[in-house]
């Protein structure tokens, strides 16, 4: 909604988050967003606020509280036991309306990105996708969002002073996990599914949850990642007894991906997984933007190349110049020879 004059703008406050709840269980993500509007809400002097929308998630929303919290907008109700993005977008449209909030915050996840774009346009508000980073302007109050663009070769800074609320999508695994304070309590603001929230909207029958066998790479806490070096798939089964031989998981580059060398599930990046481990070994990767863009936020980050004028070595906290063709079977030997 366009902001008439100062007076109006002022009539917007708290930062808002919408928490993911599937089968009555909070999705990981809807913690980091809170740690992110927890840092946004000190700098705006306000309130941390989460929408929780989902069928049996009472026994849930302590953890909300506890990762951030203040308030908690609850709506449980059975016709929310699967995802309906037309039914939770007349449900938030209706709340956005009622509480007015400054900043609305969701992970850019396939959920929110089907009902985020769609809550923007009903709201008639602007809205960042996929941002990497949040901020406020310390001036005017307006949220500084941070996203990759033109293909991940420039980070461009997008403001929406203009508009309220302010939102935008969050990739998962960019915001660092809060550290959950046991026991801090909130106040759960119970909402219900109004006639008029349900009305010409689609009914969902029934749902069909598909288990595939592969890689996930966002819940490793160690991951060995190979780049173009690796030279083809046998250079990554090498990383594969690397990753099993310290418990991790193998990533790789989009130039390994579309050599065709390992599959997709396993790419790194800007159009792969966003991962957020302990440990992340990069073997043979240059670090171009879009790739840093989906790991620069580990915690520990090895690299391994004979170049070390390379991105990904200068970032690096470890950075290791040699043949990785070398290095890592010496690794893997002084390993065995430890056990």
């Amino acid at each position: 909604m366009k902001v008439l004059d100062e007076l109006d703008r002022k009539t917007y406050k708290n930062v808002w988050t919408i928490s993911e709840c599937t089968g009555g269980a909070v999705h990981p993500v809807s913690y980091e967003l809170l740690g992110a509007a927890r840092k946004l809400s000190r700098e705006r002097g306000c309130e941390v606020w989460t929408v929780a929308l989902g069928h049996g998630i009472g026994g849930n929303l302590e953890s909300l509280f506890a990762c951030g919290a203040d308030k908690i907008i609850a709506v449980d109700d059975e016709r929310l036991r699967a995802f309906n993005d037309e039914l939770e977008c007349h449900i938030l449209e209706r709340l956005v309306k009622k509480y007015r909030p400054e900043i609305v915050l969701c992970a850019a996840t396939s959920r929110g990105r089907a009902l985020v774009p769609r809550l923007a346009g009903k709201i008639r508000t602007g809205l960042t996708a996929d941002c990497t980073g949040l901020e406020i302007d310390t001036e005017n109050g307006d949220l500084l969002q941070t996203r990759p663009a033109f293909g991940g070769n420039i980070m461009a800074t997008i403001r929406s002073g203009e508009y309220r609320p302010q939102m935008a999508t969050v990739r998962p695994r960019v915001m660092p996990m809060p550290e959950p304070e046991v026991g801090r309590k909130g106040e759960i603001i119970r909402e219900t599914v109004r006639p008029e929230d349900a009305l010409n909207v689609k009914e969902i029958l029934g749902t069909i949850e598909r288990h595939e066998a592969t890689v996930n790479l966002s819940d490793a806490r160690i991951i060995v990642a190979g780049g173009r070096a690796m030279k083809g798939p046998e250079g990554f089964k090498l990383l594969e007894a690397f990753a099993n031989r310290i418990g991790g998981a193998v990533g790789a580059s989009r130039a390994a991906v579309d050599n065709g060398w390992i599959a997709y599930p396993h790419q790194i990046g800007q159009t792969g997984a966003t991962v957020q481990t302990d440990v992340y070994i990069a073997c043979g990767i240059s670090g171009q933007i879009q790739h840093l863009i989906g790991m620069q936020s580990c915690k520990t980050i090895i690299a391994i190349d004979i170049d070390d004028t390379t991105p990904m070595m200068k970032l690096a906290d470890i950075a290791v110049k040699g043949d990785l063709f070398a290095i890592i079977p010496a690794v893997m030997k002084e390993l065995d020879e430890r056990a």
